[in-house]
Parts: C-alpha cells; sequence; structure tokens
C-alpha cells in the first residue's frame, strides 16, 4: 500500500487545523467563564524567547497552505498576520481550511520529486517534495500547533489530549 503526498499533506493539515480551532474555542469560552482578558490567552507565551498564541496560529496556518501549495505548484497565498482575537485566528484557520478544500489528489501527482525551494533560517534551500513535506513542513506545522495547545494548557484551560486530537 501506498499513500500520496495528497494524502499525507491536505487532510491531514485539515484535521489538525479542525482540531486547533476546537482547541481554540474551549479557550475563548474557558477565558469567558473564568472571566480572564482573552488577550491574556492570546499573548501567553511559554518562554521569554519564544512567540504567543496568536502567532503560533499564524505559522501553524502557513505550514498548512504552504506546503500544498508548493506541492501543487501553485502560488502560495499571502496573509497579513494581523490577528488579535479569537475571531480573526478562528477566522485565519477558516480561510485555510477553505483553500486545502480547493486543491485535488491530481494536482501533486509527481509531487515527491519535485524540487521545492524556499527560505530557511534566512537562507535558500532546495529538497525534494517528500524531503520537504516530512522533514520541514509537516515538523514545523506540528511544532507550532502543539505549543499552541500547550500555551493554553498551561494556562489552565481544560484541554485534554483528545481534544488536541480532535476527537471532541
Amino acid at each position: 500500500m501506498t499513500i500520496s503526498m495528497y494524502e499525507a499533506s491536505v487532510p491531514v493539515f485539515s484535521a489538525r487545523l479542525k482540531a486547533l480551532s476546537t482547541v481554540l474555542a474551549t479557550a475563548e469560552q474557558n477565558a469567558h467563564d473564568r472571566k480572564i482578558d482573552p488577550q491574556v490567552f492570546l499573548t501567553a507565551r511559554l518562554a521569554p524567547d519564544m512567540y504567543a498564541l496568536t502567532r503560533q496560529v499564524q505559522i501553524a496556518t502557513d505550514h498548512a497552505k504552504g506546503a500544498p501549495s508548493r506541492l501543487a505548484g501553485r502560488e502560495v497565498p499571502r496573509y497579513e498576520d494581523n490577528e488579535a482575537s479569537f475571531a480573526e485566528v478562528q477566522a485565519r484557520i477558516t480561510k485555510t481550511l477553505d483553500l486545502l478544500a480547493t486543491f485535488s489528489a491530481a494536482e501533486f501527482d509527481g509531487s515527491d520529486d519535485k524540487v521545492i525551494e524556499l527560505k530557511l533560517g534566512g537562507r535558500e534551500s532546495s529538497m525534494l517534495g517528500l524531503q520537504y513535506l516530512l522533514h520541514v513542513a509537516m515538523p514545523n506545522f506540528y511544532f507550532h500547533l502543539t505549543t499552541a495547545y500547550d500555551i493554553l494548557r498551561h494556562n489552565g484551560v481544560p484541554l485534554g489530549k483528545a481534544t488536541f486530537l480532535g476527537a471532541r
């Protein structure tokens, strides 16, 4: 059995972003229930040198829209990175999910051997599509997704593994 580049990317990004949306909705409700200004959560970070929650969501969606776009040979859509509320980060997730829904499996044919060029850490890099997806896009996506979850959990939002995985 083989797995296509489409199946390894678009449905995975979509499912995880839907779970992230649930995590954020839980956090927003928790802030309301505990009478906490939502900005406390949105600007929270795990360490002083790490990005805040809002930026974690932005970067996760950047990988979710960037990887399939590059692999399918499309232009990567640019987002403004100006979200400052739960409604705005939710809208960004929805916009990314809507984009992901426009991809077809056929667009990914041969993308495992396609040369992907991008900037990594300020320098130009090129690699094959499979290497890019498995060693750059997915690890970065999961890192920022997990960090967003961890920021909220660290701030007392009642989240569990099932919510992170999208089972709730």
